[in-house]
């Protein structure tokens, strides 16, 4: 993002931040939609994203401000890329480190040569279920509400494509890969799915999203960037009618 320009957060600002590891998406909205309601001087003001990241994952996100956030379901359709690390032969029910493991399976038959032969299965338009913990909604309830309680949770397969998968670190306990995809892929599930495939078990230990869009790592700040650009920057002049929309 061009932090030397005049800023215009009621017309609409698109900012690129970097989530830390831990934060949810609504925690990163809501610090910086404070610091742009003390820079304008109001008590309310339009800020959103385009697209969740979980608490365990860091990266690319998309915050937009006032009739920005018009442009939410334009921003979040973009392509993605994802770099993550699966552990395998253990499974947890999340299908990462939020929950204990729940099973284990042999990881011994498992080769490099053998990984690349599974990651080209999924290239492409796939099917993928959701994680039972995930935002999904299911009889008007978060699917992630229901798991968390011990409920059971019947999600239906959705069509998502997968235009680039690589393997860029390997060894028989672990995996990191490139993954480019649309909208709407869980990479839990992914993690999930491969470890199905290479006949043992696999869950998500890293995730960092690195692109969304024509957005990549290297074009956001960090939070704390970001807050400190609002407070200092210039501001487009508005009319006290705008302001207070």
């Amino acid at each position: 993002m061009d932090i030397s320009a005049k800023k215009d957060f009621v017309e609409g600002e698109i900012l690129a931040v970097d989530k830390p590891l831990g934060w949810t998406s609504f925690d990163v909205v809501k610090r910086l939609r404070g610091t742009v309601l003390r820079r304008l001087g109001v008590k309310r003001f339009k800020v959103g994203h385009a697209g969740t990241l979980d608490p365990l994952a860091t990266g690319v996100m998309i915050v937009v401000t006032g009739k920005a956030t018009k442009l939410i379901e334009q921003l979040q359709s973009g392509v993605k890329e994802y770099v993550a690390t699966i552990a395998l032969g253990a499974t947890t029910p999340s299908f990462d480190l939020e929950t204990e493991i729940d099973a284990r399976f042999p990881v011994e038959h498992i080769t490099r040569e053998l990984v690349e032969q599974v990651l080209e299965r999924f290239k492409g338009r796939i099917e993928q279920i959701p994680p039972q913990y995930s935002a999904c909604k299911v009889d008007g309830k978060r699917a992630y509400e229901k798991a968390r309680k011990g409920q059971s949770v019947d999600l239906k397969a959705k069509t998502l494509v997968i235009d680039e998968i690589e393997l860029t670190e390997y060894s028989r306990e672990s995996i990191t890969i490139r993954v480019v995809c649309s909208k709407g892929t869980y990479i839990r599930a992914l993690a999930r799915d491969i470890g199905q495939a290479l006949g043992s078990g696999g869950h998500l230990t890293a995730l960092r999203r690195t692109r969304v869009g024509e957005v990549g790592i290297d074009d956001c700040l960090s939070v704390d960037g970001t807050v400190e650009m609002i407070r200092d920057a210039e501001l487009a002049e508005q009319p006290d009618a705008a302001i207070k929309q």
